[in-house]
């Protein structure tokens, strides 16, 4: 780490750009970007994410916003215009401690000619004379009192940003990340899977976490490609070629919200205003095959159809606002019992995969997680 990154960092931390931080610090934005990587690397955390034009602070990021900025502002004071590295300013405080280069370098183990040339070069990065030496050892001189002061201060508070990242480190390793495409509802074949896996994950295993994160069919897949995922629960016909896996449940679809009267399955959606979620999940993947087969072109075009990530709000639409849509049965069965159904063909089922990628470490967790799942049918 270094006084430039930790600049760079709170700059984009308060500007939210890093295209503003590079022209306000006169960098390229290629740095910014290495700078927020390489501090998220020693930290052990993601500070930021794109989001549309702009980027989104972290939760994590904000919990540490005034730590990182007081850090910015120590380095701001050792060094405005230079990077000076945090280690440099470590060897020269033990220098400063002990009053001798050579008593330095022995506690440290590197060598006094080393240790002498950095000293050097720092005192040329800053353009100040900090030591002056003797035969009898080394004295700090105004400027080297100055700078001792202010560097043990950043190096306090770069202990406290950093001190927790071992740990974060050491939990992130042997968390097992299970993702999930999102459960229908509290009775879907999903959620009882989750909550199986959760209970019994703890009972065999109760000191190694387990963390469970649910998003988009789409997003699922991006995760196990980048590692954020190990192993995945992912809603699709097919696996696409880089993963492996095994399908651990299936759940017959129907058309939900079917008015009376309409017996055939195009007639049904057709009839009312269609609420489906947008290309992003699996369960839409499903739904634009089943719309190609009981539907014309010219009635896909009619169709009056509004896409929602949210089955509740779906569910809500189909209940309580005339919408008709194409859900799994076992996520609606006992919301209500006239809510009127229409199965589709059982070659339109819907499979639920574990899988992870053909070429990560997810294999082990992967037959493990669907060892489980076995036990429990």
């Amino acid at each position: 780490m270094d006084t430039a990154t930790l600049i760079a960092v709170d700059s984009v931390l308060r500007t939210r750009s890093v295209r503003g931080t590079a022209r306000v610090l006169s960098r390229p934005a290629s740095t910014i970007a290495a700078a927020i990587a390489r501090f998220e690397a020693e930290v052990s955390i993601g500070l930021i994410e794109r989001a549309g034009s702009g980027l989104v602070a972290s939760l994590e990021a904000v919990r540490l916003e005034p730590t990182i900025k007081q850090a910015a502002q120590l380095a701001q004071a050792v060094s405005p215009h230079h990077a000076i590295k945090l280690d440099a300013l470590e060897r020269f405080i033990q220098v400063a401690s002990v009053g001798s280069i050579r008593r330095a370098a022995r506690t440290m183990g590197l060598g006094q000619p080393q240790l002498t040339r950095q000293l050097a070069q720092l005192e040329a990065t800053l353009g100040k004379t900090l030591l002056q030496r003797s035969s009898g050892g080394s004295r700090l001189t105004p400027e080297g009192k100055t700078l001792q002061m202010r560097a043990e201060a950043l190096l306090a508070v770069w202990r406290e940003l950093s001190g927790a990242s071992d740990e974060r480190f050491r939990k992130a390793a042997a968390t097992a990340r299970l993702g999930s495409v999102i459960p229908l509802g509290y009775e879907s074949e999903i959620a009882r899977q989750l909550a199986n896996l959760a209970a019994r994950w703890l009972a065999e295993r109760p000191r190694a976490p387990l963390l469970v994160s649910s998003t988009t069919a789409d997003q699922l897949m991006a995760g196990l490609t980048s590692g954020l995922f190990d192993v995945a629960f992912l809603d699709t016909a097919r696996l696409p070629p880089d993963l492996d896996g095994e399908i651990v449940a299936t759940s017959p679809l129907a058309v939900v919200g079917v008015r009376a009267g309409h017996t055939s399955i195009g007639d049904a959606l057709l009839a009312a205003p269609l609420a489906v979620p947008s290309a992003r999940s699996g369960l839409r993947q499903s739904i634009n095959e089943i719309l190609a087969t009981y539907l014309s072109d010219i009635e896909r075009d009619a169709l009056q159809m509004i896409e929602i990530d949210s089955i509740p709000v779906i569910l809500n639409l189909v209940l309580h606002h005339g919408f008709v849509s194409i859900l799994p049965q076992t996520s609606v069965s006992r919301i209500r019992d006239d809510l009127a159904q229409l199965a589709l063909p059982r070659r339109h089922d819907m499979n639920f995969w574990l899988c992870w990628p053909r070429d990560g470490g997810g294999a082990t967790l992967g037959a493990a997680l669907i060892a489980a799942i076995a036990e429990n049918r």
